[in-house]
């Protein structure tokens, strides 16, 4: 397959100036799509073209297959890359794309409905020799299942929906006399969020750490693991901190993992960037889902490896072998990435304004992807993250001086951020030692921000 001479961008914010970057290195011309609220956003304005695709609402432009198709054909784009979110692991949209012969930056439909299912994914892991978390063989049809299920596991257990993500259709039951409400309340929260009640159920465990190993697969059966990152500090299942490598991981414990789960991509045959998740607790790894996309976090791996991931993507997707081998990939120092929201504390409401002054911090190891600019109006319509600031040092000590003082070098005025909760977690000696579990900031949010 000949090199692309343009890519189409199905996303907005940070992502799409990330990936903008990567193909301008390379020589690639870009369009950007956008919706009547971003025709000023930075995207826009960064690539070599745009169209506009449909109003305001997500549903009506970002998520809208036959608007991105028609945009590639009047500007002539070979390829989409999707970013993260909205369509990225949607296997509908890749076959339409395949059907109008445009190249998908990513996996293959197939694996995007593989891994899209968790029963499925988990089934498969399993099949891989990636190590699974206990649980019920496929989906629980009905709350006698489900009672059964959970004593034979025992108990904590966690409910799942099937399609789910985000942390919706997920409820945990302490005991017996939970579990019928926790089932129930999940297939209802399933159903309304992705119109599918199937539910399954895991064991629950306790204090685990949210362990995520990056893989990359060229399809051509070569596939290569660039470690783990941790992501424990996290509030409704949503991530707001990563790491790597993971602080509590160790150089061996990292090897083997990693060879796991680089075997089972090459074996699959996958094709472009994805990350194996787990929850690790006492020295064991228990798989959760894969990811088949470029993670929000993936800056943290660039920075302790050196290569870009999405310039990565791109080589796979025009056809070619990965361009480094697992003997190339060896672990500089430690990187930290923090997620700056529009929102107000302490409740996390969406807070989206016009930017009066921005600036971004600089210097040494400090990395700022974001779309802010002087003057601009963050829209109402979509997620509110607006900028991550990503730190890397010669070790996570260093890597976390480094944080404070870009945090405090930032400016974002005219609206509140998420920028005064990281000062706050800094000065806790759980975070400066990395002493912490999945579960670990949801209280002290309830104790310093109740």
């Amino acid at each position: 397959m000949a090199q692309f001479d343009k890519i189409l961008i199905a996303n907005r914010g940070e992502i799409a100036l990330r990936v903008i970057r990567a193909a301008r290195e390379m020589g690639i011309k870009t369009v950007a799509v956008h919706s009547t609220a971003d025709v000023d956003a930075m995207h826009v304005r960064m690539a070599d073209e745009s169209v506009c695709i449909g109003p305001n609402a997500g549903t009506d432009s970002y998520l809208s297959i036959p608007a991105i198709i028609a945009a590639c054909e009047i500007t002539g784009a070979q390829a989409v890359h999707p970013g993260y979110g909205f369509l990225s692991e949607n296997a509908t949209f890749v076959q339409a794309l395949e059907d109008h012969e445009i190249t998908f930056i990513g996996p293959s439909a197939a694996h995007i409905r593989m891994m899209g299912d968790k029963i499925t994914a988990k089934d498969t892991a399993d099949k891989l020799g990636i190590p699974c978390v206990p649980g019920s063989e496929g989906g629980v049809p009905d709350i006698e299942t489900a009672r059964k299920v959970a004593a034979d596991m025992g108990y904590p257990v966690i409910i799942k929906a099937t399609a789910g993500g985000g942390g919706r259709g997920m409820k945990v039951a302490e005991s017996e006399a939970e579990i019928d409400m926790a089932f129930s309340t999940a297939r209802s929260e399933a159903k309304s969020a992705f119109g599918n009640d199937e539910v399954y159920m895991e064991k629950y465990l306790q204090k685990p750490r949210h362990i995520e190993v990056q893989v990359f697969g060229d399809g051509q059966g070569g596939g290569v693991h660039l470690a783990e990152r941790d992501c424990s500090l996290q509030r409704r299942h949503q991530k707001v901190f990563e790491e790597a490598p993971g602080p509590s991981i160790s150089p061996k414990e990292r090897e083997k993992i990693g060879t796991v789960c680089a075997n089972a991509v090459a074996e699959m045959g996958y094709s472009g960037a994805g990350t194996i998740e787990f929850l690790y607790e006492d020295g064991e790894f228990y798989f959760i889902e894969m990811n088949t996309r470029l993670q929000v976090e993936h800056p943290v791996t660039e920075a302790i490896f050196g290569v870009d991931l999405v310039r990565e993507q791109i080589l796979v997707a025009e056809g070619n072998k990965l361009s480094f081998a697992q003997s190339d990939l060896e672990v500089n120092g430690h990187a930290i990435e923090v997620r700056l929201n529009a929102e107000r504390l302490p409740n996390f409401t969406p807070n989206p304004g016009k930017i009066t002054q921005y600036h971004a911090p600089g210097g040494l190891g400090v990395r700022m992807d974001s779309a802010l600019y002087d003057g601009y109006s963050i829209p109402p319509y979509y997620d509110s993250l607006i900028g991550k600031l990503i730190v890397h040092g010669r070790d996570r000590p260093e890597a976390l001086a480094r944080l404070s003082r870009a945090l405090g070098e930032l400016i974002i005025d005219g609206i509140e951020t998420t920028v005064p909760l990281f000062d706050a977690l800094l000065a806790e000696p759980d975070v400066q030692s990395g002493n912490y579990n999945i579960h670990w900031l949801e209280r002290w949010l309830d104790e310093n921000m109740g």
